[in-house]
């Protein structure tokens, strides 16, 4: 199976790309898109789109994971992150893949073994998952590479239950 996890942000979408065969996860690549926050919003979520398409265009992945969105306090934050994240089930969508989400206490469940788990423990685990020399940097991309193998673990154990 062959999935592209994404961190949507306004800022900073992270994403990653394993291939999940068995029980063993391996990394295709990884990154995160940026854009300025001096630009107005409509133009950053089109270069989101954009970039994100091309990826999904040049890599070609079968299943999209993305993560629900977490309530934060601060309102403005959430509706931006929420536009970053409909622009990415968007692309994906339109390119045909089923999109999958994950609610962040299920992706560090998943990848940790704990629901409530901190960042670095994301990370570490992540790395040692991918058996990466080092953890990924940013946050947004380590955590886009903890969605995917989110979703490879759920998803084969729901078809193993069918």
């Amino acid at each position: 199976m062959f999935i592209m996890g994404v961190d949507p942000g306004t800022a900073i979408t992270g994403y990653g790309l394993v291939r999940y065969n068995g029980s063993r996860f391996s990394l295709v690549e990884c990154g995160c898109i940026r854009t300025s926050p001096d630009s107005p919003m409509c133009d950053r979520l089109q270069t989101l789109y954009r970039e994100l398409t091309d990826i999904i265009r040049t890599y070609q992945p079968e299943q999209f994971a993305v993560e629900e969105l977490f309530f934060n306090k601060n309102a403005r934050t959430a509706l931006a992150v929420g536009h970053a994240r409909g622009v990415a089930m968007l692309a994906a969508s339109v390119s045909g893949m089923p999109v999958f989400e994950y609610t962040p206490l299920q992706v560090k469940q998943a990848v940790t073994g704990f629901g409530r788990a901190a960042k670095t423990q994301v990370q570490y685990m992540v790395k040692t998952i991918l058996a990466l020399p080092e953890a990924p940097s940013p946050d947004d991309v380590a955590d886009a590479l903890a969605v995917a193998i989110c979703h490879g673990q759920l998803y084969s154990w729901v078809r193993k239950l069918k």
